[in-house]
């Protein structure tokens, strides 16, 4: 009888384990970056149209704000983790501000319902990756709760503002809905 050989197995586990932890550290940083981007400009496509000094205008840059304030921090922890970039950066600057843009050209409770959609996937997409985040991430789980706050705040002033009245609101929710969640699936990885 021929003696098996033992595999080596719980070395090659934690050395999986080590990456997997950093590849899916790199994935949320990589994608809430992209997203912080394509949020700010989606705003600017907006306030391309209404400016700043309308009414609508005033309450759009007041989230603009806040998404400026997060593509900061995710430019600050890009390079703190060394992480990569989404190659699809140039896209999404176009994408998101020819949605904005064109939300807003259909008037201010389309430019709303457009928030609404795009905040209710987000605030979804962070809850998953504090659910997914282990302790030893602490820092990162307080910015990402307090960016997914800001999001559903953002997602309410939409619903404050009428968006759900928006002419084929169901539709252009599921239409802009589906593409933030295509966008996040590929910014994870390319």
């Amino acid at each position: 009888m021929v003696a098996k050989k033992k595999k080596r197995m719980p070395y090659k586990a934690k050395a999986s384990q080590k990456k997997t932890e950093r590849t899916t550290l790199e994935e949320i940083i990589r994608v809430d970056h992209a997203g912080e981007y394509g949020a700010t400009r989606i705003y600017d496509g907006q306030i391309a149209i209404f400016g700043k000094n309308s009414k609508i205008g005033k309450t759009i840059q007041h989230m603009a704000d806040q998404e400026q304030e997060h593509i900061d921090k995710f430019n600050e922890l890009i390079l703190e983790h060394r992480v990569r970039p989404t190659a699809l950066l140039p896209i999404w600057n176009l994408a998101g501000f020819a949605l904005g843009a064109s939300t807003a050209l259909l008037g201010e409770k389309a430019a709303m319902a457009c928030t609404v959609a795009v905040e209710k996937v987000i605030g979804e997409h962070y809850q998953e990756q504090l659910d997914l985040l282990e302790d030893d991430h602490k820092d990162l789980k307080k910015t990402i709760s307090k960016f997914r706050d800001d999001e559903l705040e953002h997602h309410d002033i939409g619903i404050e503002h009428d968006a759900e009245n928006a002419p084929g609101y169901k539709i252009m929710s599921k239409v802009i809905e589906l593409g933030c969640k295509t966008a996040i699936a590929i910014s994870k990885k390319v």
